[in-house]
């Protein structure tokens, strides 16, 4: 967190109630800040589903995951993720789920090295698929990766615990959490994913989510990331519950909220300068494409920072196929684009087209 937002929010901590923010007019132009320092590109992607169908293909070819859009992974500094999978080769199904994700540790790590990734949230409704071993070996592979995790634990202080990394010249927190599956909460006593309600006015929610953000924010991030699992499935806009909860977080110290679960994108918004958002969508995975939904079709989030502030978001258009990742053709760009601008419309956020993607100027214009 820089200097400025510092001193900010050690003067104000707004309270929940009735902070509405400050919006910008859609397709304004907006200077991003001068870089007084180095320049990083931090990408965020919604679920990485590795296992099914995308684990039985690739697991001789762990790079082929991601295709063509490997040049564009290698330019980044570090990928954010919502790993949708455990990793391990070990577990029991649990009973009573319709699906179940696991994949491999002998590839899946590889192809989350040669991605980039420099985070991955575990806080989701399948870390524990195959019970708490696979849970386990899960945390011990991407540690034994250098792969910082939060969102899931051998307990739930370890769950909530926030993960501290570089990326660059950038130290990072992230507190990931999720409203989804609650049969798969961490306990005081046993392993399980960072659940919460994920409503400000909720006891758990404060006591956990919020807690963490305040020990979060303690550490004198330069960049503060809450990463949320949340909402239904299938829904192209957020609730307002949602809504409330994202802008809550970013008065209390979050410069970027994550959002997943939904299998769609949904829109961005910008509140105080900062981007929300509110569903990244899937970026791989071997799911049945929802007629109208396109839940095939998402983007790359790139968050712009220079010289220590937040100055763009650039969307790039990925598409699924054949359970890889790859950049989207010229229609489902096109698509992408103008969903996009009419999810983020009611938000009044700007955005402007950059080449096949999009641009959203941040830095509290």
């Amino acid at each position: 967190m820089t200097p400025t937002r510092r001193a900010v929010l050690a003067s104000s901590l707004a309270a929940f109630g009735g902070c509405l923010g400050r919006v910008s007019e859609v397709e304004t132009a907006c200077p991003a800040p001068v870089s007084t320092g180095e320049t990083v590109r931090l990408g965020f992607v919604g679920d990485v589903m590795l296992g099914r169908n995308v684990n039985d293909r690739w697991r001789e070819d762990p790079g082929g995951v991601w295709d063509g859009m490997a040049g564009r992974l290698d330019a980044l500094d570090g990928l954010l993720l919502n790993l949708e999978c455990c990793v391990s080769a070990r577990g029991e199904r649990r009973p009573g789920r319709e699906y179940y994700f696991r994949a491999h540790p002998g590839w899946a790590i590889p192809a989350l090295e040669r991605a980039g990734t420099a985070f991955a949230s575990l806080a989701n409704n399948h870390v524990l698929d195959f019970g708490p071993t696979a849970l386990t070996d899960t945390l011990s592979h991407l540690d034994d990766a250098g792969i910082p995790t939060a969102g899931a634990g051998r307990d739930r202080e370890a769950a909530f615990e926030p993960a501290t990394f570089a990326v660059g010249d950038l130290e990072i927190t992230v507190v990931a959490a999720t409203d989804q599956s609650p049969s798969y909460a961490a306990r005081s006593d046993a392993a399980g994913s960072a659940y919460a309600p994920l409503k400000p006015a909720d006891r758990l929610t404060r006591n956990w989510v919020g807690d963490a953000v305040v020990r979060a924010r303690e550490r004198d991030p330069d960049l503060l990331v809450v990463s949320l699992h949340w909402g239904p499935n299938w829904v192209v806009e957020p609730a307002e519950a949602q809504r409330s909860f994202a802008r809550w977080l970013i008065d209390r110290g979050a410069d970027v909220v994550h959002g997943h679960s939904a299998h769609v994108i949904q829109g961005v918004e910008t509140y105080e300068g900062r981007p929300i958002i509110y569903d990244a969508g899937d970026f791989v995975d071997d799911y049945v494409v929802k007629d109208g939904l396109h839940n095939d079709r998402s983007f790359l989030f790139e968050l712009v920072v220079e010289g220590g502030e937040l100055a763009a978001l650039d969307l790039v258009p990925v598409e699924i196929q054949r359970e890889r990742v790859t950049p989207a053709v010229e229609t489902a760009a096109r698509w992408l684009r103008d969903r996009m601008r009419a999810l983020s419309a009611p938000f009044e956020t700007p955005v402007e087209r950059r080449g096949d993607g999009l641009r959203i100027p941040l830095g509290g214009c």
